[in-house]
Protein backbone atom coordinates (compact mmCIF):
# COMPACT_ATOMS: atom_id res chain seq x y z
CA UNK A 1 0.00 0.00 0.00
CA UNK A 2 1.36 3.35 -1.07
CA UNK A 3 1.99 5.84 1.61
CA UNK A 4 -1.17 7.86 2.65
CA UNK A 5 -2.39 11.10 4.42
CA UNK A 6 -3.24 9.35 7.75
CA UNK A 7 -4.25 12.00 10.29
CA UNK A 8 -3.00 10.90 14.25
CA UNK A 9 -4.99 12.19 17.11
CA UNK A 10 -3.32 11.89 20.47
CA UNK A 11 -5.71 11.57 23.49
CA UNK A 12 -4.18 11.68 27.04
CA UNK A 13 -4.85 12.88 30.66
CA UNK A 14 -5.04 11.08 33.79
CA UNK A 15 -6.83 8.25 35.03
CA UNK A 16 -10.24 8.48 34.42
CA UNK A 17 -10.25 11.70 33.33
CA UNK A 18 -12.75 10.95 30.20
CA UNK A 19 -10.35 10.30 27.52
CA UNK A 20 -12.10 7.37 26.76
CA UNK A 21 -15.53 9.32 26.28
CA UNK A 22 -13.78 11.84 24.03
CA UNK A 23 -12.81 8.92 22.09
CA UNK A 24 -16.37 7.81 21.38
CA UNK A 25 -17.63 11.20 20.99
CA UNK A 26 -14.80 11.58 18.18
CA UNK A 27 -15.84 8.05 16.73
CA UNK A 28 -19.64 8.92 16.92
CA UNK A 29 -19.30 12.47 15.25
CA UNK A 30 -16.81 10.60 12.76
CA UNK A 31 -19.00 7.48 12.24
CA UNK A 32 -18.63 7.64 8.17
CA UNK A 33 -15.49 8.23 8.26
CA UNK A 34 -12.74 5.12 8.02
CA UNK A 35 -10.87 5.77 11.44
CA UNK A 36 -9.67 2.88 14.17
CA UNK A 37 -8.40 3.69 17.93
CA UNK A 38 -5.11 2.52 19.40
CA UNK A 39 -5.32 2.20 23.18
CA UNK A 40 -1.79 2.91 24.91
CA UNK A 41 -2.49 -0.35 27.15
CA UNK A 42 -1.97 -2.94 24.54
CA UNK A 43 1.63 -1.71 24.72
CA UNK A 44 2.45 -2.85 28.14
CA UNK A 45 5.81 -4.63 28.44
CA UNK A 46 5.87 -7.77 28.20
CA UNK A 47 6.40 -9.22 31.82
CA UNK A 48 6.34 -12.70 30.89
CA UNK A 49 9.89 -13.42 32.67
CA UNK A 50 8.63 -12.05 36.02
CA UNK A 51 6.98 -13.81 38.74
CA UNK A 52 3.06 -13.19 39.51
CA UNK A 53 4.18 -11.60 42.33
CA UNK A 54 6.47 -9.13 40.56
CA UNK A 55 4.32 -8.46 38.10
CA UNK A 56 1.28 -7.19 40.53
CA UNK A 57 4.15 -4.84 42.05
CA UNK A 58 4.83 -2.98 38.81
CA UNK A 59 3.37 0.98 38.84
CA UNK A 60 1.60 0.42 35.31
CA UNK A 61 0.98 4.21 35.62
CA UNK A 62 4.49 4.78 35.13
CA UNK A 63 6.26 5.24 31.32
CA UNK A 64 8.79 2.43 31.71
CA UNK A 65 6.00 0.09 31.85
CA UNK A 66 4.90 1.25 28.35
CA UNK A 67 6.77 -0.32 25.00
CA UNK A 68 7.27 3.05 23.16
CA UNK A 69 9.50 1.68 21.02
CA UNK A 70 7.08 -0.98 19.65
CA UNK A 71 4.30 1.73 19.66
CA UNK A 72 6.36 4.10 18.32
CA UNK A 73 6.97 1.60 15.17
CA UNK A 74 3.42 0.52 14.50
CA UNK A 75 2.27 4.09 14.31
CA UNK A 76 5.28 4.50 11.75
CA UNK A 77 4.80 1.53 10.10
CA UNK A 78 0.81 2.92 10.22
CA UNK A 79 1.74 6.30 8.60
CA UNK A 80 4.04 4.28 5.83
CA UNK A 81 0.41 2.66 4.63
CA UNK A 82 1.84 -0.81 6.82
CA UNK A 83 -0.71 -3.52 8.60
CA UNK A 84 0.32 -3.90 12.28
CA UNK A 85 -0.50 -6.47 14.60
CA UNK A 86 -1.02 -4.73 18.05
CA UNK A 87 -0.59 -6.58 21.16
CA UNK A 88 -3.30 -7.82 22.84
CA UNK A 89 -3.06 -7.40 27.17
CA UNK A 90 -4.32 -9.45 29.62
CA UNK A 91 -4.80 -6.98 32.88
CA UNK A 92 -5.76 -10.01 35.23
CA UNK A 93 -2.28 -11.43 34.57
CA UNK A 94 -0.49 -8.66 33.49
CA UNK A 95 1.02 -10.26 30.48
CA UNK A 96 0.55 -10.29 27.04
CA UNK A 97 -1.20 -12.62 25.26
CA UNK A 98 -0.16 -14.83 22.34
CA UNK A 99 -2.90 -12.93 20.33
CA UNK A 100 -2.86 -9.80 18.32
CA UNK A 101 -5.40 -7.65 16.68
CA UNK A 102 -4.60 -6.93 12.71
CA UNK A 103 -4.53 -3.00 11.92
CA UNK A 104 -4.93 -1.65 8.90
CA UNK A 105 -4.05 1.60 7.83
CA UNK A 106 -6.58 4.36 7.57
CA UNK A 107 -7.61 7.82 7.26
CA UNK A 108 -7.54 8.47 10.77
CA UNK A 109 -5.93 6.96 13.96
CA UNK A 110 -6.97 7.46 17.55
CA UNK A 111 -3.94 7.31 19.87
CA UNK A 112 -5.15 7.05 23.05
CA UNK A 113 -3.96 6.58 27.16
CA UNK A 114 -2.42 8.28 30.39
CA UNK A 115 0.98 8.07 29.53
CA UNK A 116 0.90 8.99 25.68
CA UNK A 117 2.57 12.43 25.89
CA UNK A 118 5.11 11.59 28.47
CA UNK A 119 7.73 10.50 25.21
CA UNK A 120 8.74 13.12 22.67
CA UNK A 121 8.80 10.13 19.25
CA UNK A 122 4.77 9.80 19.86
CA UNK A 123 3.90 13.55 19.99
CA UNK A 124 6.00 14.55 17.07
CA UNK A 125 4.38 12.15 15.32
CA UNK A 126 0.76 12.83 16.05
CA UNK A 127 -0.84 15.58 13.76
CA UNK A 128 -3.13 16.74 16.74
CA UNK A 129 -2.69 16.31 20.75
CA UNK A 130 -6.02 16.50 22.89
CA UNK A 131 -5.34 16.19 26.56
CA UNK A 132 -8.61 16.08 28.80
CA UNK A 133 -8.24 18.08 31.98
CA UNK A 134 -10.19 16.69 35.31
CA UNK A 135 -9.96 17.81 38.17
CA UNK A 136 -8.10 15.25 40.45
CA UNK A 137 -11.29 14.68 42.97
CA UNK A 138 -13.19 13.92 40.24
CA UNK A 139 -11.26 11.49 38.78
CA UNK A 140 -10.48 9.67 41.75
CA UNK A 141 -14.49 9.46 42.29
CA UNK A 142 -15.02 8.21 38.77
CA UNK A 143 -12.18 5.83 38.96
CA UNK A 144 -13.43 4.08 42.91
CA UNK A 145 -16.63 4.03 41.41
CA UNK A 146 -15.32 2.44 38.00
CA UNK A 147 -13.15 -0.10 40.29
CA UNK A 148 -16.25 -0.96 42.49
CA UNK A 149 -18.62 -1.54 38.86
CA UNK A 150 -15.41 -4.35 37.64
CA UNK A 151 -14.90 -5.95 40.68
CA UNK A 152 -18.56 -6.78 40.56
Amino acid sequence: MEEQDTIFIGIAGGTASGKSTVVKKIMKKLVNRRLIQIDQDSYYKDFSALSAEDRNKINFDHPRAIDFPLLIKHVEDLKNGKTIEKPVYDFTTHLRTKDTTTINPTKIIILEGILLFTNRKIRELLDLKIFVDTASDIRLMRRIERDIKETR
